[in-house]
């Protein structure tokens, strides 16, 4: 396997992985290689195309401030959510942009940034291309490159290929889950365990462990920051932010048998809530399912008995593992498989590594992944508008509340279960395969279009 956990859980900001954070970093590279190329000062003009998907929901998704915002050189982990919309806004009034900082050029975005709302590359519907051009028109450079789920970009040559191999073997590679599982039999090793050896090929066991906290961190910053930002979510639709709202209920009390339900679900709209308004969030694996995954890791940290940092590191590793293998054999793109491929890995994932932590052995918490998929298998990226907020916040929540219950359902039992992850996992990718475009991030089916008509 060549993702890592570090591939999988990456910080950036809302509204999208694969619109917002992909494009980011896609403009970015391609500027930052004409300068290591010594070509970027012959640049007088850059036109960027952005194809399928990312034309359709482009807008909304952010896609087109993303791009500016990566040929200025901004990268999604370090960018200030705070400074975007003023950094945007001079290039729309200015009609110029200094390419990585260090060259300007005359750039209108209504001329020089297209979306094709009707038009596709063939390769992967979230395509980009970048032309620069010199001083007579001539092309400097083209590059076409494509947004593949959870901030990853590949360039059109690579689509399709074998994921590189790291410069040093990986003690136990898998490819899928039986794979994973036989390494767990054989070595005695849990998932998480296998995932740290396989990590510290690159890395210390201390930089692992050091890494995942880091990300933890700022996972907690984000449900604090979604927790303490009422008002309405920008784009049009008028959503409120419940999440302080639930929060405040939950702290008022007295609550009942559920109330952990509750907690979940605050922590996902939390999030979800704090990714719709451009906030720093964790692809995990994706933006658009980013609260699954950190709403079950509060309710692990933050109400069950004996959770410890230790656990954090367990879980998270553990889906890993779990998010490596859909990734792989199926997709985490909403564009190319719908909802599924998002908010359904975000719930396995979410699963397994609960049930990780509740001390499953590794058959169960492969089960609890399966449970996870299972039953969201044929979920349809169906956004309002163009925006990751309807259905998608609500989607979050539902999905993490889904994922403690097939973890617990999966620790009810041995683990033997008729339907292996890998079934569910290719079945995914064959659904994705039959489904619509119209039911794939593109804005034009669903409730994208029944709730407008209402």
């Amino acid at each position: 396997m060549a993702l890592s956990f570090f591939d999988l859980f990456s910080i950036g900001i809302g509204p999208s992985s694969s619109h917002t954070v992909g494009p980011m970093r896609a403009a970015r590279q391609v500027m930052l290689d004409l300068q290591a190329d010594g070509r970027l000062d012959g640049v007088h003009r850059v036109r960027v195309d952005l194809y399928g998907s990312l034309g359709s929901t482009g807008r909304g998704h952010h896609s087109d401030r993303a791009v500016l915002l990566g040929l200025l050189g901004e990268a999604p982990e370090t960018v200030d959510p705070a400074s975007v919309e003023p950094t945007v806004d001079r290039v729309f009034t200015q009609h110029r942009i200094a390419l990585v900082g260090a060259h300007e050029i005359a750039f209108d975005p209504t001329r020089d940034l297209i979306l094709h709302r009707r038009r596709s590359l063939p390769e992967h519907p979230n395509g980009m291309r970048f032309r620069c051009l010199g001083t007579s028109g001539d092309t400097v450079a083209e590059r076409v490159l494509f947004s593949v789920g959870g901030g990853f970009v590949v360039d059109a040559a690579d689509v399709g290929a074998e994921p590189a191999t790291r410069a040093a073997p990986e003690p136990y590679p898998y490819a899928s889950a039986a794979e994973l599982l036989d390494w767990c039999r054989e070595t005695g090793l849990s998932m998480a365990e296998v995932v740290l050896a396989n990590e510290t090929v690159r890395r210390s066991e201390a930089d692992v462990r050091t890494g995942v906290l880091a990300v933890w961190r700022v996972m907690e910053e984000c449900v604090a920051h979604g927790f303490g930002t009422g008002g309405v979510l920008p784009g049009g639709l008028h959503v409120l932010r419940r999440a302080p709202v639930l929060h405040q209920q939950l702290l008022d009390g007295p609550g009942d048998q559920l109330t952990p339900m509750d907690w979940i679900t605050a922590y996902a709209l939390a999030v979800n809530e704090e990714n719709a308004a451009g906030g720093r969030v964790v692809t995990a694996p994706t933006n658009g399912a980013a609260g699954v995954i950190p709403a079950v890791l509060h309710y692990y940290r933050h109400h069950m008995p004996g959770a410890t940092d230790d656990g954090v590191v367990t879980f998270l590793l553990t889906a890993t593992a779990i998010g490596a293998i859909i990734k792989r054999n199926a997709s985490i793109s909403g564009a190319e498989v719908g909802c599924q491929g998002e908010v359904g890995s975000a719930c396995a994932m979410a699963a397994a590594g609960l049930a990780a932590v509740m001390g499953g052995k590794p058959s169960q918490v492969e089960n609890a992944a399966e449970i996870g998929m299972e039953h969201n298998l044929g979920l349809t990226c169906d956004p309002v508008g163009g925006l990751v907020q309807v259905p998608c916040i609500e989607r979050n929540a539902i999905a993490a509340v889904k994922a403690v219950a097939a973890a617990r359902t999966a620790m009810h039992f041995d683990g033997v279960h008729i339907v292996p992850l890998d079934t569910v996992i290719k079945t995914m990718r064959d659904t994705g395969a039959d489904m619509l475009t119209k039911y794939k991030e593109t804005s034009r089916g669903g409730l994208a279009v029944n709730v407008i008509e209402c």
